[in-house]
């Protein structure tokens, strides 16, 4: 589904994605791992068309979309939940729900339904008409997760959905996330809660200084000796002092 080629992007002097390449299938999970500053939100960005590459390419299902808005991407199955959640708090859960439907001008009764299902399966289906800011920080990413998955994605992009949320929460996600790829889905995680995401990937990637340097499956990519030194070696020794 996925196919990334040398993929490169600079800012100023510094090439914060150098050359990496990736492929991944749908009903996948793909775990992308390291240190901060190693490029991991960069990444996803040029996926989702928040930057342009300097080079490289991304195909779709085998079409060129490198260098592509976010909404066109959007429109072609890229979906892309955040680090912070992103939600219109103003508006009820309902009316964040329903929102990327307007644009293509989807039936509302049908439309509903499906919110109101998806807000069910994470545990948010008697909130629809609350307002987003009432919610728990948990509680909006379940709602941006929710959301996201609104219109069939092909391709969806998630970057550190766990960190700072409930074990609850972090349960709900994942059984979705399993969900999404057993109907074809194909995502790649940015997470740092390496236990969590060990125990959901399929393979896992490590980027270390821009690019990939270890990739397989997530017991091969923690034994290895250039990612325990470049990054699991480094968490280990913070968890210790």
């Amino acid at each position: 589904m996925l196919t990334v080629t040398d993929l490169r992007k600079r800012f100023g002097g510094v090439w914060a994605v150098d050359g990496v390449s990736l492929a991944l299938a749908g009903g996948e999970i793909l775990g992308l791992i390291g240190p901060n500053g190693s490029g991991k939100t960069t990444l996803l960005n040029l996926l989702n068309g928040v930057h342009r590459p300097d080079g490289g390419a991304i195909l779709l299902d085998q079409v060129p979309v490198a260098g592509r808005s976010p909404d066109r991407m959007a429109r072609v199955g890229v979906t892309r939940t955040f680090q912070a959640p992103r939600v219109f708090e103003t508006l009820t859960v309902g009316e964040n729900m329903l929102l990327p439907t307007l644009p293509r001008g989807d039936a509302r009764a049908p439309a509903e339904a499906r919110a109101r299902e998806l807000l069910d399966q994470v545990s948010l289906g008697g909130m629809w008409s609350m307002v987003a800011s009432e919610l728990s920080g948990g509680q909006q990413k379940l709602l941006e997760f929710a959301r996201s998955r609104i219109s069939k994605a092909n391709l969806v992009l998630m970057d550190e959905p766990f960190a700072g949320v409930h074990p609850e929460v972090v349960s709900v996600m994942v059984k979705q996330m399993r969900a999404m790829a057993a109907d074809g889905a194909a995502i790649l995680v940015v997470s740092h809660e390496i236990p969590t995401l060990m125990h959901l990937v399929d393979r896992v990637l490590c980027m270390s200084d821009g690019r990939v340097i270890a990739e397989g499956d997530p017991a091969s990519v923690q034994d290895d000796d250039r990612v325990i030194e470049a990054y699991l070696g480094k968490r280990r020794r913070q968890a210790e002092s």
